[in-house]
């Protein structure tokens, strides 16, 4: 350390390229982390949209879940005849996140773009609605109205060229409704 230290005091200037690599280097690493934050930020952001749109779907089946409120649960219930039948909404999720992200579709992706360039692509949304059981014997140990979806990011990453691949993750997005009076 004391040897850097006395190279970057010499007046003779065979400091300088030493300083120009630091620089450098420092640089690159600093892009680094700032592409890693912005990867970061998007996911984090598209998961919550997701999650929003998971949420607002639970809760469209409200409608459907009186009749299990009364009974002390939560399900997706509505009479028929003299039983109950299951009834779900699992709504346009798809359509939800268009209109929050300003996505566009695109083949089997929905895009956002960021001018001419892509920004992110979502694909392969899965939604899993569980309806609870009508009338369980312990209501307390009953799972809500359950919902989790599945989807597949993919944010190109614009460090180092076209010489890394696009960032590609699955995300689970969970939500539950739960009745609270």
């Amino acid at each position: 350390m004391t040897k850097l230290y006395g190279i970057l005091k010499e007046k003779k200037g065979s400091s300088f390229p030493l300083v120009v690599a630091i620089t450098l280097a420092l640089g690159i690493i600093l892009c680094g982390i700032s592409e890693y934050m912005r990867l970061m930020i998007i996911a984090s952001g598209v998961r919550d949209a997701v999650q929003s749109a998971i949420i607002s779907t639970v809760n469209d089946n409200y409608d459907d879940v009186y009749h299990g409120v009364r009974e002390g649960y939560a399900g997706g219930y509505k009479p028929s005849g003299s039983s109950w039948e299951g009834s779900i909404d699992y709504g346009d999720i798809y359509e939800y996140l268009d209109n929050t992200l300003g996505l566009q579709k695109n083949g089997g992706y929905h895009v956002k773009y960021a001018g001419e360039a892509v920004e992110f692509k979502l694909s392969g949304l899965s939604v899993d609605i569980t309806n609870v059981p009508l009338a369980p014997s312990d209501s307390d140990s009953a799972q809500g109205l359950l919902a989790d979806a599945v989807f597949r990011l993919e944010v190109p990453v614009s460090f180092g060229g076209k010489s890394l691949p696009p960032m590609r993750m699955n995300l689970k997005v969970q939500a539950k409704y739960m009745p609270l009076f």
